[in-house]
């Protein structure tokens, strides 16, 4: 069990609230001016100040709310990593936390000053030392406990929403799952379909012929032959779509590697998961990592491409990287927002860094857990 600060650590803490009351009073106030005059632009140069400023002033209270109380504070803000500079004001903006550390900013400066006041004067002041002694925990985890409320979504907005990507990805996999299931089906019938009724068709002709004319028979044989290779060629295509036997044998690191060897464009693939993912993270990886090197080798115009893939706890994290043009936009196209849909299904993410002239970095994170060795008994690194 994490053991409690001391009142004179708690004071400490006090005295560091004070010291931030100005410049968080300071950073709200440029945050709702900036914010009543966005629409005029020169709003915008002022929330690119205060926001900012915001948002480090708050981090500062999770840190000392999160010792105080012995329980992390996380921030839950909206990712904006490697987004332009409007783009990211954008998502600040539709952000909830922002709102939310705007309301507290205005109450930290306020009412949490007061209480910090307080607990600093009881310190100072000697007939008051053993009160400050016992008030002082009492004081701080009460403000502790309104920081975490206000700089925190609480359970039941989690839980809000939790569900609401829940049925959005439960949709889309449906989706996927019926576009898949028409994809196989037309695969099939398009291809070793066709190609069984010619086979049919030729030994019915080489049975009709096979006394008369026994030449044309071992012709029409011969090219019966060919077209049963080329069914199972298309059969072999269909499966691997659903499932590459080479993930199943040796792992997705294996099944990457084999995959950059057919590639146009030079891969390196680096990474060692000797302790494997399930099979579905692995399916879904692996499809993903193909969408992404299928975009570098249609669009990048790259000179070289590499794949990292590792493990962090129980997070299954892959890059795709390429050395092309960059400027790749997921909102662009569907291959990338395809990927986001597959991985989301299984609670992960996808992370676009594409800056115009490269490189272009996608991350992959799904969480997972080990396969049991008796379903997986090969390494993954093949």
């Amino acid at each position: 069990m994490a053991q409690r600060p001391s009142p004179l650590r708690l004071t400490g803490y006090a005295l560091a609230q004070v010291a931030l009351a100005v410049p968080t009073m300071l950073a709200a106030t440029l945050v709702a001016a900036g914010g009543a005059t966005a629409l005029l632009v020169v709003g915008i140069p002022i929330l690119l100040l205060g926001l900012p400023l915001l948002r480090w002033i708050a981090d500062r209270h999770r840190a000392m709310a999160a010792e105080i109380l012995a329980h992390p504070v996380p921030a839950d803000r909206l990712p904006d990593d490697d987004l332009p500079l409007l783009r990211r004001l954008g998502t600040w903006g539709r952000d909830p936390m922002t709102w939310r550390e705007l309301a507290w900013a205005f109450l930290s400066a306020s009412v949490g000053l007061a209480v910090a006041l307080v607990v600093v004067a009881l310190m100072v002041c000697v007939v008051t030392l053993v009160l400050w002694w016992f008030a002082t925990p009492q004081l701080m985890r009460l403000r502790a406990v309104v920081d975490a409320r206000l700089l925190s979504r609480g359970s039941h907005e989690l839980l809000e929403e939790r569900v609401q990507v829940l049925t959005e990805t439960r949709a889309e996999t449906v989706e996927d799952s019926a576009a898949e299931l028409r994809r196989i089906e037309r695969d099939l019938h398009d291809g070793a379909q066709a190609r069984l009724v010619a086979l049919q068709m030729n030994l019915g002709l080489a049975r009709d012929l096979m006394d008369t004319d026994p030449v044309a028979a071992r012709d029409l044989l011969a090219e019966a032959s060919t077209t049963t290779g080329a069914a199972l060629g298309d059969i072999r295509d269909v499966v691997r779509g659903i499932h590459p036997p080479v993930l199943a044998d040796r792992g997705l690191v294996g099944a990457v590697q084999a995959l950059a060897l057919d590639l146009a464009v030079p891969v390196t693939v680096t990474g060692d998961l000797s302790d494997r993912p399930s099979a579905p993270v692995e399916t879904a990886a692996y499809f993903a990592v193909l969408e992404c090197l299928a975009n570098v080798t249609k669009h990048a115009d790259a000179e070289h491409a590499w794949v990292e893939l590792a493990r962090r706890d129980d997070l299954l994290v892959v890059v795709v990287g390429d050395d092309g043009r960059g400027g790749a936009d997921p909102a662009g196209g569907t291959g990338l927002r395809g990927v986001a849909r597959r991985l989301a299904a299984l609670d992960g993410s996808v992370r676009v860094s594409s800056p115009t002239g490269g490189p272009t970095l996608v991350t992959l994170e799904v969480p997972c857990e080990s396969s049991s060795p008796r379903t997986t008994p090969s390494s993954g690194t093949g």
